[in-house]
């Protein structure tokens, strides 16, 4: 990154300078050792560089399987993560490795260098290698994060997956009906209008459609672009999608599933922590922000009822967090005392059930989905022959 400095140099004038440094802390350590004095610093592209790695997304899973390779090779900690980041080609990341293995050297703590990398290495993972750092087992923490992170990723593509096909059918769809109302009507309009033929109403509406765009071509299409636009801003300004979700979630069964899905990822997740030795209250700390706003204020209570010592299935069922598999599988998890493993067969009892649901929901829809979409293109065609059918029935 690169960064914008005023510093006082050796002859006691004040300079504006710049510089390529991985952090603002080598900036200043890089300007102060040409016997410089910093007075204030300031990145020239470091909110843009934090959003376009948010943006690319820093491959963490991939990372941590190198590093766990390496590790288990016997490398020094410091020595893998150089051996990462000079093995990068991307700028950016290698300049996080860079960043990170310099704070190790530093003396500092491998989760204290994550942290200092939000956009890179979000809360969860830091959270999963301090919970290692106090037993030492770093290579069984990552083999935890790398399980879970492969779970939701495929959890998550087996959702896009089955929504590939209806997105396809809704484009062509729209393409054939865009190409019908812009290009085809018009003309048959055209013809209607010569020879001054008596349509019937939706025929009539149709030919004024056409008579506009034949007429405003431009307009309509100028029209036509700004209004997807629009909507394309529009829905994906935070507080709108936050309540397109909120509308969802009242739809009875779709409501329901999502509200499955999100148990199901903050069961792993809090299994995941237990696992690594982290305590019960604080991972259900760190799994609240996997929760929907009203799920959230509902974990906040049964954290409280844990903390006064409460049982963990009575306080999440209490404050309605369970399924009724996942209730019976918690009561087993207390008397069992193996609780993290428990929450993990309950993700993955739940992920199974997500998955045929969605296998069924799709095999569902997608036929209704072509029939809309072929109802509503078979409305335009048949609206367009309706006055010839009309003709050719009055010269019999």
């Amino acid at each position: 990154m690169r960064y914008a400095l005023k510093a006082v140099g050796p002859d006691g004038r004040v300079e504006s300078l710049e510089l390529q440094a991985p952090d603002r802390d080598a900036a200043v350590r890089q300007i102060e050792g040409t016997g410089y004095t910093v007075l204030s610093v300031r990145s020239r592209n470091g909110m843009l560089g934090s959003r376009r790695l948010a943006r690319e997304r820093f491959p963490l899973v991939l990372m941590s399987q190198e590093l766990l390779e390496l590790l288990r090779a016997g490398l020094p900690l410091v020595e893998a993560i150089d051996t990462l980041a000079q093995k990068e080609r991307h700028e950016g990341f290698r300049a996080v490795l860079e960043s990170v293995a310099r704070v190790l050297r530093e003396g500092r703590s491998f989760s204290v260098a994550l942290t200092q990398f939000p956009q890179a290495f979000p809360p969860l993972y830091a959270a999963t290698v301090r919970a290692s750092e106090r037993t030492g087992d770093l290579i069984p923490a990552l083999e935890r994060y790398i399980g879970y992170a492969t779970q939701l990723e495929a959890v998550r593509k087996r959702v896009i997956n089955a929504s590939i096909y209806p997105l396809l059918l809704l484009a062509v769809g729209g393409m054939v009906s865009l190409f019908l109302m812009l290009y085809v009507v018009p003309r048959f309009g055209r013809i209607y209008e010569e020879r001054s033929m008596d349509l019937p109403l939706f025929s009539r509406l149709l030919l004024a459609w056409g008579q506009a765009v034949r007429g405003h071509g431009v307009l309509v299409l100028c029209l036509l672009a700004g209004a997807a636009a629009g909507a394309t801003a529009f829905l994906r300004q935070s507080r709108v999608r936050a309540a397109i979700g909120n509308l969802l979630w009242r739809v009875p069964a779709l409501g329901e599933r999502m509200k499955t899905y999100q148990l199901a990822r903050f069961y792993r997740t809090i299994g995941m922590l237990i696992q690594g030795g982290m305590p019960l209250v604080t991972a259900l700390e760190m799994g609240a922000d996997l929760l929907h706003p009203v799920l959230r204020l509902r974990l906040a209570a049964a954290a409280r009822a844990i903390s006064e010592g409460r049982g963990v299935s009575q306080s999440l069922d209490a404050n309605r967090l369970t399924t009724p598999v996942a209730i019976r599988m918690l009561v087993v998890g207390e008397k069992s005392g193996n609780m993290g493993e428990m929450m993990l067969r309950i993700a993955a009892f739940h992920d199974e059930e997500l998955g045929r649901w969605i296998d069924w929901f799709t095999r569902l829809f997608e036929p209704l989905l072509m029939a809309a979409i072929g109802l509503v293109i078979g409305c335009i065609v048949i609206l367009m022959y309706l006055p010839i059918f009309d003709l050719a029935g009055n010269l019999r």
